[in-house]
């Protein structure tokens, strides 16, 4: 199961490697900043694929009684999922690569509070162990960040910057948080279909309000149209399988495995963009893991509902009072058994 789980981590890490080397190959070899219309051709893809799916089922899993029961809820959902898209990449823009990396982890606590009061996951000694050595991993990785060079300019506000970093992560949470209760009370497609239907529309409505002029800048060739498709091919493989990953493990389970991504993002700039490598870099990778094994190893308990009759109820837990109560209203059942098998019910 360990082993399982490790594996599917790490693909969901290569896919946002895949994701963020194609972004930064834009952003530096042809001066391309779009993350919003980025975002926009991955949950049309979502949109094509997913909420057509739904659009042909029948019943109550049809795509109008589930926007019939649940729209607002989708509503928030898709514009958590695409804030928190869009102000991690913002941010970028206004503090460092180091900031961004460490506030990230600020995604991890919120992630596991809100799994403990909605989805009423209960943790143990060993789980908030294994996060703090994920976490002392990032701190290695962002070491060797700042011996390599790494940490580039300040930027122009690293308030704002720090600001939008905790705000996505804390988005992001809220998203992770939402599709695992989704993914395992409803279904994958679902929730696919429902962020796919309202992130396009949001996604698509900010696109043309702050990414209209970035776009039009854009000198189209056949290398920028391959990197836009690659990146849309990752990112929509990585909201695809998120959810098949998050409903054999978890929504925290997920994120500690993915801690990787910027290390795999690492080894391939090392080639691509000539970064200086560091064996702290090793050091962090194996850091990681070793948290991420230990979280792995101890299930997480589910916290069970209290089911105790209250003296005032009138619910279902009542029932056997009420029926003492209408005693001489309710003819009473009785079952008598013979020797021969046979079963012979009287009312009296």
């Amino acid at each position: 199961y360990i082993l399982k789980t490790i594996i599917l981590g790490q693909v969901l890490s290569l896919f946002i490697c895949g994701t963020a080397v194609t972004s930064q190959y834009l952003a530096e070899e042809y001066q391309v900043n779009t993350p919003m219309f980025q975002s926009f051709i991955n949950y049309s893809l979502l949109l094509l694929v997913y909420t057509t799916m739904l659009a042909f089922r029948t019943g109550n899993d049809s795509l109008w009684q589930i926007l019939k029961q649940r729209w607002w809820k989708y509503i928030f959902l898709g514009l958590a999922d695409v804030e928190a898209n869009y102000m991690i990449v913002k941010a970028y823009q206004y503090t460092t690569l180091t900031s961004v990396q460490l506030l990230d982890c600020f995604g991890i606590p919120v992630l596991m509070a809100l799994s403990w009061f909605i989805l009423r996951a209960r943790y143990r000694l060993i789980h908030f162990l294994a996060v703090a050595v994920c976490l002392l991993g990032v701190g290695t990785m962002v070491g060797a960040d700042i011996l390599a060079g790494r940490q580039e300019s300040e930027g122009s506000d690293v308030v704002i910057g720090d600001v939008l970093v905790l705000l996505g992560a804390s988005l992001y949470a809220i998203s992770n948080v939402s599709e695992e209760y989704i993914v395992k009370n409803l279904s994958r497609v679902e929730f696919l279909g429902m962020v796919g239907l309202f992130g396009t529309i949001i996604s698509g409505l900010q696109l043309a309000i702050v990414e209209h002029r970035e776009i039009m800048r854009i000198q189209w060739n056949w290398k920028i149209a391959l990197l836009f498709t690659a990146f849309a091919l990752c990112m929509f493989g990585l909201y695809s399988f998120m959810p098949v990953v998050i409903k054999v493990t978890s929504a925290t389970s997920v994120n500690l495995g993915i801690l990787t991504a910027d290390l795999y993002s690492l080894f391939f700039g090392l080639f691509l963009f000539f970064y200086k490598f560091s064996g702290l870099y090793i050091l962090s990778f194996v850091i990681i893991m070793v948290g991420f094994v230990l979280y792995c190893s101890t299930p997480t308990r589910t916290a069970e509902p209290s089911t105790l009759p209250q003296p005032g109820s009138t619910g279902l837990d009542n029932a056997a009072l009420k029926l003492d109560e209408n005693d001489s209203e309710t003819p009473a059942v009785t079952a008598q058994f013979t020797r021969g098998e046979t079963v012979v019910v009287s009312t009296d």
